[in-house]
């Protein structure tokens, strides 16, 4: 079935709004080619619908460009990693069918990936000429994206454990709905990151959740700044404008409070210290200084992602096929993408 020594993985994103390809040859990343969806920014959110149109539009030539500037053939991939779930089912039957496709032409086998999990293994990417700085095992994973909130005891590629997970929204919804309410864009995180850089973190105070255990609640912080923007309106009109960088900055700040303060108990209960960080919100620059701040304070030893694989990316999902593929572990033609983990 192997055209040749060299192991050649595809892998395909799909599981929302970008369509992603990447080619990773003998464990190093050749190419990771990303095309994002600009249409949902006028809705305030990703529409389905046309999430899954614009992967029908873009799947063809985003995988025609990730093996072009890879510089190999087709009939040299030796298989096809593509993410099963979860993530929206429209945008997945997009990435699965083209996988399933592509296996039965080529006749080469299929490895299916979680999504969540190829954002934890993000870490393991090489690039050819840079030292990568890749966790030995166990280590903690606090992933944190527009979906998922999550700490992730990892003790191979093949055996992680959520040990908490949010009880309602996810960190990135908090950040959206907080750059919504300020009438900012979508998504809000990047928005309320750049004006948080330049306010006052201790200008507000929200109410915080008291969650047992490892898990976290974002819903009560998301109201308690709801209600404060409301309050200060009735006799400010222009309360948001004059506040807006202060009002980014405190919620910001509670919002990493929170994060790192189950993700520091975690740590110390296992007695881990090599912590890394996934997901979308990985890129915060607050939540990286957090990271920075306690690998001085309590000696851990910290994993901050490239930006560039801190959003969907196949690059992620190239590698998790990898290890996959490399233990035996394919993929049948009857799978079906799933959108969310059922709990047994």
């Amino acid at each position: 079935m192997q055209k040749n020594d060299n192991i050649i993985i595809l892998g395909i994103e799909s599981s929302c709004d970008d369509t992603s390809a990447a080619i990773i040859k003998d464990g190093y990343l050749l190419s990771n080619i990303i095309s994002s969806q600009a249409v949902h920014s006028a809705y305030g959110g990703v529409v389905p619908e046309l999430a899954s149109r614009a992967h029908q539009q873009n799947i063809i030539p985003t995988i025609h460009q990730a093996i072009k500037v890879a510089g190999i053939d087709k009939s040299e991939i030796s298989a096809i990693a593509y993410t099963r779930g979860p993530g929206l089912i429209g945008s997945l039957l997009v990435g699965t069918s083209f996988a399933k496709g592509f296996s039965l032409a080529l006749d080469i086998p299929m490895v299916e990936v979680n999504h969540l999990q190829g954002h934890v293994l993000a870490h393991f990417i090489k690039e050819k000429g840079i030292e990568p700085h890749i966790p030995d095992f166990p280590f903690l994973c606090l992933l944190v994206s527009g979906g998922n909130s999550q700490i992730i005891l990892v003790n191979s590629p093949f055996d992680m454990k959520i040990i908490g997970q949010t009880i309602d929204d996810a960190a990135g919804e908090a950040f959206d709905k907080c750059a919504k309410v300020m009438g900012g864009p979508y998504p809000g995180g990047p928005y309320v990151d750049k004006l948080a850089k330049e306010g006052n973190s201790k200008a507000f105070s929200f109410a915080k959740p008291h969650i047992p255990g490892y898990d976290y609640s974002f819903s009560g912080l998301k109201t308690s700044f709801l209600y404060l923007v409301r309050d200060y309106l009735k006799t400010d009109a222009d309360f948001i404008e004059k506040n807006r960088a202060d009002l980014c900055a405190s919620f910001q700040c509670a919002v990493i409070e929170t994060l790192m303060d189950k993700l520091r108990r975690a740590a110390k209960d296992l007695k881990i210290n090599r912590v890394a960080v996934a997901g979308g919100v990985s890129a915060n620059s607050g939540l990286r200084g957090a990271f920075e701040e306690h690998a001085k304070r309590y000696g851990w030893d910290i994993f901050l992602p490239k930006f560039s694989y801190t959003t969907d990316n196949a690059a992620m999902i190239a590698t998790a096929g990898m290890f996959k593929f490399m233990k035996g572990e394919f993929d049948s033609i009857e799978s079906a993408p799933y959108s969310r983990i059922v709990k047994s």
